[in-house]
Formats: C-alpha cells, sequence, structure tokens
C-alpha cells in the first residue's frame, strides 16, 4: 500500500475526528465539542499559523500531526512547534510517524522556521525510541501556570 503525506481538508472532519479523539484517549483527555470543531477550522482556514498533515492509505487516514509556527526572539525565522502526532493502532510501525515528521520539517524549511521541535510524556517508550533516531533531546523542563 502506497502512503500519501497530505494537508488536511475540509472533507477530512470525520475521519481527523476519529484519530484526534484516538489521540486525546491515549493522553487520557477530553475537550469540548466546541474546541474540536474550532481546532478543526483552524487546520483547514487559510492564513492561520495552524497547520495540519495527514498520512492517507487507500482513502483512509492513519496519522495525522499538528505544527503551529511562531515568532522567536532568539532568530530572525520562526519556530516550528509539533504540537501533535497521532498514528491510528493499524498504521503504526509502517513509517507513518518518521513519515508525518519528515513533511513537518520539509514545512517548516519552507516556511523558513529555524527549527523544529516538540514535547512528549517521559513514559511515551514507544514514540520516544522513534524521536530519539530522528531529534535530539533537550534538557529543558517545562513548567505551566493557568492564568
Amino acid at each position: 500500500m502506497e502512503q500519501v503525506i497530505r494537508e488536511l481538508t475540509a472533507e477530512d472532519y470525520a475521519q481527523w475526528k476519529s484519530l484526534w479523539l484516538g489521540y486525546l484517549d491515549f493522553y487520557v483527555s477530553e475537550v469540548t465539542e466546541e474546541v474540536t470543531n474550532t481546532t478543526f477550522q483552524r487546520l483547514v482556514a487559510e492564513g492561520e499559523p495552524m497547520h495540519c498533515l495527514v498520512a492517507e492509505e487507500q482513502g483512509k487516514l492513519t496519522g495525522l500531526v499538528h505544527f503551529i509556527c511562531h515568532r522567536s526572539t532568539w532568530t530572525l525565522g520562526d519556530y516550528c512547534y509539533l504540537q501533535d502526532l497521532f498514528v491510528s493502532p493499524d498504521g503504526r510501525k509502517q513509517g507513518t510517524g518518521r513519515a508525518l515528521i519528515a513533511a513537518v520539517n520539509a514545512a517548516a524549511e519552507a516556511l523558513n522556521c529555524s527549527k523544529v521541535y516538540w514535547m512528549t510524556r517521559e513514559n511515551n517508550y514507544r514514540a520516544r525510541a522513534l524521536y530519539d533516531q530522528v531529534a535530539t533531546k533537550t534538557d529543558f523542563v517545562q513548567y505551566r501556570v493557568a492564568p
């Protein structure tokens, strides 16, 4: 089967939502329907800094990656934050995650971004095995404050 990595379209909503809900389940998280719908609209809107690429095989979406380009005080070029990456169970171990990361790297380069970065949970060992092959782990620690 040939895998295609492409931009999300408005017609992909049902399949995207299924993947999105799978991603949220993986992280034992929930968002409202309003957040889900707004996120999708942002991902398909022109001029938004939020983007989505999907992996497709024979008309079925098997993976997604969301990324956001933003300014930095450290470089002239933007940074690219890879926010969400998810591959459905039937799409795993086929290079889908690696292909989605490579596609984000290519998009970031085309957008003149200075770097691509992301976070994952410490115990996400399966994903980290891939990330250790395609990126460099940093020593930064994340802190959060709810406004």
